[in-house]
């Protein structure tokens, strides 16, 4: 009775991992099109969603071109991320009201990708210097999450602003979370989904391409302002404070969010949703 009672139990636990796991993978992965544009069925503008190219790769932009006066927030994803990250702040209809704003796929995290991340910041400051070069530079307002900080913050063209949400831009504090080994591991890697073993690899290089950066994040036009959660572990609070002992206090501006945690574009919309609206004149 007992083994019959076990092997029930096993079945059942099983499935659920099964069922899980395929939950994960759906969840996480890449939207269509199509999904993409249903986050701004309610919105009072319709996004323009496009596809495209820069030298090799093909990637997805969308954006809300409200007024040509308007200065414009360029949304930059990190690890692992997509443009729909930022979909809730472009379908705010006051934000609308204030900004154009584009958001964009990185390589490595279009739907059905069949590029890998470059792994490497020099390739995504130039592809972002690519996207915004039609725009007038001083209307410009960067915001770079996590990984889209340091991409954000090697910017050196004159801007209205960077934003830095999060932002992972020291090696000396960038965590190597145990649950990488699976991509790690030759035996285990075939377990990880598509996109996440895009990110895995985008971490794992992280640490030694931030060396090329981090000693010179200063030497900018820019000022800057990174808002971080205290309680953030992923990407280490230090991450801001280090930035902040690098800048003299009227280029940087640190907004500390007590015990946020690295969800704070979710959790913290209305927050940073009013940071944004500081630098709309």
């Amino acid at each position: 009775m007992f083994k019959k009672i076990l092997k029930i139990v096993s079945i059942i636990l099983l499935v659920l991992l099964i069922g899980l796991y395929t939950l994960f993978t759906i969840f996480t992965a890449p939207k269509s099109d199509e999904a993409i544009l249903k986050a701004y069925e309610k919105s009072n503008i319709q996004p323009n969603l496009t596809h495209e190219r820069y030298k090799d790769f093909l990637y997805r932009k969308i954006s809300i071109q409200n007024d040509t006066v308007l200065p414009t927030l360029v949304f930059v994803h990190g690890t692992i991320g997509s443009l729909n990250d930022f979909s809730k702040y472009m379908a705010d209809s006051l934000l609308q009201s204030k900004f154009n704003m584009i958001a964009y796929d990185r390589i490595g995290y279009n739907y059905e990708d069949k590029n890998s991340v470059q792994e490497s910041i020099a390739f995504e400051n130039e592809m972002l210097l690519d996207l915004i070069k039609e725009l007038p530079k001083e209307k410009v307002v960067l915001v770079g999450y996590s990984y889209g900080g340091p991409i954000a913050l090697s910017v050196k063209e004159k801007l209205k602003k960077i934003i830095l949400l999060a932002p992972a831009v020291h090696s000396t504090v960038e965590p190597m979370p145990w649950m990488l080994n699976f991509y790690k591991w030759k035996i285990t890697r075939w377990l990880v989904p598509k996109v996440w073993k895009q990110a895995s690899k985008e971490k794992i290089s992280h640490r030694e391409d931030l060396k090329k950066f981090e000693s010179n994040w200063n030497i900018t036009p820019n000022k800057v302002v990174s808002i971080h959660g205290t309680s953030d572990w992923i990407v280490p609070y230090e991450n801001s404070k280090m930035l902040e002992e690098q800048f003299d206090e009227e280029q940087f501006n640190l907004v500390d969010l007590d015990k946020g945690n690295h969800g704070l574009v979710w959790s913290n919309f209305d927050f940073i949703k009013e940071q944004l609206l500081k630098y709309a004149d």
